[in-house]
């Protein structure tokens, strides 16, 4: 199938950010993941009558940090609501989320691609809990229900429609996942689902104002998954439309293997919810203190440290575009060069060795086996001569494996390179005496066969020869003799 230039799509996502609390939304239970099924689950958790939910500050905390870093308005008083729906892995029948009055409103988001960057409203973030996860691969017969997962603190993320193609939609969850990456709020990881994405879709007549009749798409667990997704409703849409047929508001499922949408209900509208006040919380009152409090407390942001990146350390837009995509990874090259000022020198490793050892061994740069400070000291072995390029690479292999310094790895692996010339000048006046007729034709005019002098130089002195001071030994000598 192939988008018809005709139709335009109109886009709107709905992310759910697990957040990083160390307890759950309303309970005093651990949200660490991967424990036992149902072992983090009180009464509370089960909406058990006469238990009353308390609410957890670090969720106000982490989204208002959120609503801060996407450019959001701040409610000063905004109040939880129950939406009430009736699902296996739900055990209260009702879920504790905000509907008329969120916390975060009127944001957005900036998307850089190739050809064009576009702001991306966000209409909401608002605050509630996460259901149970309903497990259906490990029973041939049976759901099993896992509620862990019950309560645990999110923060769901509505964007504007504003999103026209299957690649912005891509780069709009790649800033939402670094925004909350730096911001420390949640891991990122869709694989296990801390962050997940519903996508609304719609296709229209280019030039017409009115939106068509949107599906919601489900059950995406990869950025990648989001954007076939999005790609395949759309041609499906327009298929459809151009047959004669019309779309029907309903939510679909992708499947990954099939690269297709199959349905999975008609579409429920917020009536259906029944949703009310919830009477167990009081409104959540944001303070001028708190505000000012959190708003001290963000980090550096990811454009603006590309910004300066550019500027402090005269680094290409893609270059720091590169080292700023991670907060740990900037971390990392800011900490390298508290031990050594080169900024050139180390993001040129960086970039390099180091992101090539983390794509090989999928692993994040805190779990790079190499620190800040013995990075650091290999690359002032570089700057300062004492090794060559070649040799850099082969002892940063080696650092990778052993735990020791640069220098006393290159003093083991007989790679230090030497300056001195007490221990050159005899090696080149040698080379230069047993190759009479190449010395001649050097002094006649023919000036390349200077590699040739400074080869067999570096061959006699097993590599160690400083090939910059090799160069200027023979040259002197030849020139002047």
């Amino acid at each position: 199938m192939s988008s018809s230039k005709e139709y335009e799509a109109v886009i709107g996502l709905e992310v759910h950010a697990q957040l990083l609390t160390e307890s759950k939304a309303f309970a005093p239970v651990s949200t660490e993941f991967g424990g036992s099924p149902n072992t983090q689950v009180t009464p509370l958790c089960l909406g058990h009558p006469g238990t009353l939910p308390v609410l957890n500050e670090n969720l106000v905390r982490y989204i208002i940090k959120m609503g801060l870093a996407t450019n959001c308005g701040i409610a000063r008083k905004s109040i939880f609501a129950r939406k009430n729906y009736f699902y296996p892995d739900l055990p209260k029948g009702y879920q504790i989320s905000q509907y008329e009055t969120p916390i975060c409103h009127d944001g957005n988001i900036t998307i850089n691609l190739d050809e064009y960057s576009k702001d991306i409203g966000i209409t909401r973030i608002h605050m509630e809990e996460d259901a149970g996860k309903s497990i259906h691969d490990q029973d041939p017969f049976n759901t099993l229900i896992d509620l862990n997962r019950a309560g645990v603190p999110l923060i769901e993320i509505v964007s504007e429609p504003d999103i026209r193609t299957a690649q912005e939609a891509y780069e709009y969850l790649k800033r939402i996942k670094q925004i909350v990456q730096y911001l420390e709020i949640c891991d990122g990881n869709m694989e296990e689902g801390s962050l997940r994405c519903d996508a609304n879709v719609s296709v229209r007549p280019k030039g017409q104002k009115e939106f068509g009749t949107r599906t919601e798409l489900k059950n995406m667990n990869s950025f990648r998954n989001v954007e076939r997704a999005i790609e395949y409703e759309i041609d499906r849409q327009i298929d459809l439309i151009e047959s004669g047929g019309k779309v029907v508001q309903q939510t679909l499922l992708w499947d990954a293997n099939k690269m297709e949408t199959r349905l999975m209900r008609t579409k429920e509208e917020a009536h259906d919810y029944r949703y009310f006040p919830e009477p167990d919380i009081p409104p959540v009152m944001v303070t001028d203190e708190m505000l000012e409090d959190i708003k001290e407390s963000l980090p550096e942001m990811p454009d603006v440290r590309q910004k300066r990146f550019v500027e402090e350390f005269e680094m290409s837009e893609d270059d720091a575009q590169t080292l700023t995509e991670s907060r740990y990874l900037a971390d990392f090259y800011e900490e390298v060069l508290e031990y050594v000022d080169s900024p050139k020198a180390v993001s040129n490793l960086i970039l390099s060795e180091v992101l090539r050892v983390l794509n090989e061994r999928s692993i994040d740069i805190k779990e790079f086996p190499i620190s800040e400070e013995r990075l650091a000291g290999l690359v002032s072995l570089r700057e300062e001569d004492k090794i060559n390029s070649s040799a850099m690479t082969e002892i940063f292999d080696a650092m990778l494996e052993e735990d020791k310094s640069a220098e006393d790895l290159a003093k083991e692996m007989n790679l230090m390179q030497v300056s001195d010339t007490s221990f050159i000048e005899p090696i080149v006046d040698e080379v230069i005496e047993n190759h009479p007729d190449e010395a001649e034709r050097y002094r006649d005019g023919k000036k390349g066969l200077i590699g040739f002098f400074i080869g067999q130089v570096m061959q006699k002195s097993q590599g160690k020869a400083n090939p910059q001071l090799v160069r200027e030994l023979v040259s002197d000598r030849l020139d002047n003799s």
